[in-house]
């Protein structure tokens, strides 16, 4: 597979030095899963694409116009298999300052790359994850949008260097729970799942969406809600999810343990699986 970036005119080698995105981080991105040359659940990724946008006042074209762009690209890197497919809409190029013209025509570019590799044991045996020092800041006009300023979990990423450790879980200024630095997060609770809400900070996840959406049909009661840290030593079973991975259980977090998978999480992976998400077929 060649791996390379596109705009809607073809290849791209070069971003503009007073491209917004660049300059302030002034835009969104998505980063959508290529299973068997296909991009997995490619109508909720252009719907959070097009909700982040609207969010920062940028127009994009028709969802149509975007999912064309994205075959293209796929056809000339050959990515016949696994891959990953990544979205960067900036508000285009512009003067300094803030104060962004009405008339910015917003630059959409496209990668296409290799899917990273995670071995086996990830899914069957569990993760292990930490807590991370860094805390999120609330601010509910840009919770839930990929906004391209990442550099709270960009310093919390980097608070570890082990390689046992895949994940690390951020909490808010005032100690609940969130999100993981490139995941969400679920707890099997009273007989359901529960997953913290991202109304004042965090990402709401495509895959998280998904299982919300299979768990319900699927009898499996899903809550959303503030959730303290304390709630993690109160649980038997963790997992967290995203768009590449579908779902890794936790089997560790500091002094807690859980069972990984648990009879709930496979629950859960079972109709991933089903749905299409193969890495979850245990």
């Amino acid at each position: 597979m060649t791996m390379g970036w596109f705009d809607i005119d073809g290849a791209i080698k070069t971003v503009p030095v007073d491209d917004r995105g660049l300059q302030y981080g002034d835009g969104v991105f998505d980063t959508i899963a290529i299973r068997q040359g296909r991009p997995r659940l490619p109508d909720l990724h252009m719907e959070r694409l097009q909700i982040g946008c609207a969010r920062l006042g940028m127009d994009l074209p028709a969802t149509d116009v975007l999912l064309d762009m994205l075959e293209d690209a796929i056809g000339k890197t050959a990515c016949h298999g696994s891959g990953v497919a990544k979205f960067v809409v900036t508000r285009g190029s512009g003067p300094r300052g803030y104060r962004f013209s009405s008339d910015s025509v917003p630059r959409i570019m496209l990668g296409i790359f290799e899917s990273p590799v995670h071995v086996r044991d990830c899914w069957t045996h569990g993760v292990e994850v930490r807590i991370c020092n860094l805390r999120l800041g609330p601010q509910p006009a840009l919770a839930g949008i990929k906004s391209l300023n990442r550099l709270e979990q960009v310093l919390a990423r980097n608070e570890w260097q082990s390689e046992s450790i895949a994940e690390g879980l951020m909490l808010d200024t005032d100690g609940n729970i969130i999100c993981g630095t490139m995941s969400n997060l679920f707890l099997v609770s009273n007989g359901g799942l529960l997953t913290p809400a991202v109304t004042t900070a965090g990402v709401s996840g495509v895959m998280r969406r998904h299982i919300i959406a299979l768990s319900e049909t699927h009898g499996l009661p899903v809550t959303v809600e503030p959730v303290p840290v304390r709630k993690l030593t109160d649980c038997r079973e963790v997992f967290l999810s995203n768009s590449q991975i579908g779902i890794w259980p936790v089997r560790r977090c500091g002094t807690s343990s859980y069972t990984a998978p648990g009879p709930t999480t496979q629950r859960v992976m079972k109709s991933l699986a089903n749905s299409g998400i193969d890495e979850c077929r245990l």
